[in-house]
């Protein structure tokens, strides 16, 4: 049983939560001449470069420096800033600037080591993609769900690769508040959903309506995946997911808590986009920005009565 003292601590950072909002966006933003989200790509980019040996902590930074740069600027990214001819000194104030634009409220230590990998970038070995990272970046969430009730869809689905990057790279931002080791969460995060790589997502009520047998569907289509990977590999994996039936540990409540908060912020960002208004778009987003025409612009909305 928790301690008073315990029982009312902060169970997560609010700092962070406008972060871990626009982070998500990830698994939104898509770009000419590029498959599937930023979030999908870094998913199978982190599967890479743990299948071709680096330690699952340097996966963990580098993935997730990348993932914190990219909040805003999107696709522009190292390898298109480098290919626009930007020199690599130019390239790496580019990287910086996303960054800190967005990581003041992340725990300074680990803001630091992060800001590092996008200062002295290196190149990272990269192994084969395993098969189930196609599989989950195929197999789309099961929206909200709850038994005895129909489900609510969202349109369009995040899919399961999506989701595994997101809570891995929130998992790293919130480790410090937990204490807990960011390599092992970022790991565990990952590899959570090794199931829905071949099982179809019915969400909540999908796994009640299993009942008993829900456990060895699972346990078979985990070791599905599982069995793609080298067996030292296979063995971290093994250990980082011992850290998801509870929050017994550190690395138990980081991995919960990312979890948590990106199922939650992923039904809210629907919600969000259906609730905006034009005073917001028009006058807090100046969605008609200042320029050499502005004042055109604004005469023609306002002759034309838009909106």
């Amino acid at each position: 049983m928790l301690s008073q003292a315990a029982a009312s601590a902060p169970a997560a950072p609010l700092a962070l939560r406008e972060l871990l909002v626009e982070a998500g966006d990830l698994k939104r933003v898509r770009s000419a001449g590029r498959f599937g989200s930023i979030a999908e790509r870094l998913f199978a980019r982190g599967w890479a470069h743990l299948t071709g040996g680096v330690p699952p902590e340097e996966v963990a930074l580098e993935i997730t420096a990348t993932a914190l740069a990219a909040t805003r600027l999107c696709d522009l990214d190292e390898a298109f800033l480098s290919a626009a001819g930007l020199t690599d000194e130019q390239v790496t104030g580019v990287l910086v600037a996303g960054f800190d634009a967005v990581t003041e409220p992340v725990d300074p230590a680990l803001r630091e080591r992060l800001r590092e990998r996008l200062r002295n970038r290196r190149e990272m070995a990269e192994g084969r993609v395993p098969a189930f990272v196609a599989a989950l970046a195929e197999q789309p969430r099961a929206g909200v769900t709850c038994p005895g009730k129909p489900r609510i869809l969202f349109e369009p689905p995040e899919n399961h690769a999506e989701h595994c990057l997101v809570v891995a790279v929130y998992g790293v931002v919130l480790s410090p508040f937990y204490r807990a080791d960011p390599g092992t969460v970022f790991l565990a995060a990952m590899a959570h959903h090794f199931h829905n790589a071949a099982m179809p997502d019915a969400g909540f009520t999908g796994e009640m309506l299993l009942g008993d047998l829900l456990g060895p569907v699972m346990r078979e289509t985990t070791e599905w995946a599982l069995d793609e990977l080298e067996p030292e590999l296979r063995g971290e994996v093994e250990r980082a997911r011992a850290v998801l039936p509870d929050d017994a540990t550190a690395e138990g409540r980081a991995f919960h808590a990312a979890d948590a908060i990106d199922r939650v912020l992923q039904i809210a960002q629907h919600l969000r986009g259906a609730s905006t208004t034009m005073g917001q778009v028009l006058d807090d987003m100046e969605l008609v920005h200042a320029g050499p025409v502005k004042d055109f612009h604004d005469r023609v909305l306002r002759d034309m009565r838009i909106p």
